[in-house]
């Protein structure tokens, strides 16, 4: 079901500017997109780059945008190949062995599970999700992350919904290697 903002775009008055338009609907779907953006590169400063990058770039590509689809879903998938063809052209991504994500437990600390899982969010997961590789990872924050369904993050992925579940198949049974230590030390409420 499309959101309020998504509707602007079929029923704004026929003489409205498009900018304004455009201004209205990114700002409605901004965190959305920052997030997506932040458990791709993994950290904020390059979040905040491929945000901006991808509206420049959904700016310029506004007039193809086909009133009565989701807003949202259309720049998100703008952001995901802004991201593939940065790390393409950067190729500054390493992935590391899984054995080299130091432990993050520290010794002797107690904490509620949840709090503790929010608090580190941007630790070991994080280095986790950057193990991944991008497809992996964008996978795993469309859909586990930020909600999207299958189908929805088939259309955001460009590609068949058995992709989207293989890929999420592998990506979770690697995380759940990963993270086995940090995720024991969660559930005996040994993270703080």
């Amino acid at each position: 079901m499309p959101s309020e903002a998504d509707a602007l775009v079929s029923t704004a008055p026929a003489g409205e500017d498009a900018q304004t338009e455009f201004a209205r609907l990114v700002e409605a779907h901004w965190r959305s997109a920052f997030r997506f953006a932040y458990r791709l590169t993994g950290n904020a400063d390059d979040a905040e780059d491929l945000v901006q990058q991808a509206a420049e770039e959904a700016l310029r590509a506004f007039s193809r945008f086909q009133p009565g689809t989701r807003f949202d879903r259309w720049w998100l998938r703008i952001l995901y190949n802004s991201f593939l063809d940065r790390t393409r052209r950067e190729r500054r991504r390493s992935y590391f062995p899984l054995e080299d994500i130091p432990s993050p437990l520290p010794a002797g600390r107690e904490a509620d599970p949840e709090t503790a899982l929010e608090a580190h969010l941007d630790g070991p997961v994080q280095k986790a999700l950057d193990a991944l590789p991008p497809d992996f990872r964008a996978a795993v924050v469309l859909v586990d992350l930020e909600g999207l369904s299958y189908q929805e993050a088939a259309q955001v992925l460009r590609c068949p919904v058995g992709t989207v579940r293989s890929r999420l198949h592998r990506a979770r049974l690697a995380l759940r290697e990963w993270l086995r230590e940090y995720v024991d030390a969660v559930n005996r409420g040994a993270l703080g």
